[in-house]
């Protein structure tokens, strides 16, 4: 059993991400692991563009787009808990 009690739907999106919870995570540490993985997909979309597979014009809209899936990022941390 987890310590912290979260909001279900903040549990679904970690998972939707790959971020598992443990009994000695804390929202704080949730988040710097989220975003952590966000951090990684901004380096993949750069890597792409640099090689070409996304063009320079299109490339501010991918991490848009990008951003817009991660809304837990923006979240405060006293809303992830029931």
């Amino acid at each position: 059993m987890n310590a912290i009690s979260l909001r279900p739907s903040v549990r679904e999106e970690l998972a939707r991400h790959g971020v598992e919870t443990g009994p000695e995570d804390t929202p704080a540490t949730l988040r710097e692991r989220l975003n952590d993985v966000y951090v990684d997909q901004v380096r993949r979309l750069r890597e792409r563009q640099v090689k070409g597979e996304i063009p320079r014009r299109d490339y501010a809209r991918h991490v848009a787009e990008l951003k817009a899936r991660f809304p837990l990022l923006g979240l405060p941390l006293p809303l992830w808990e029931k």
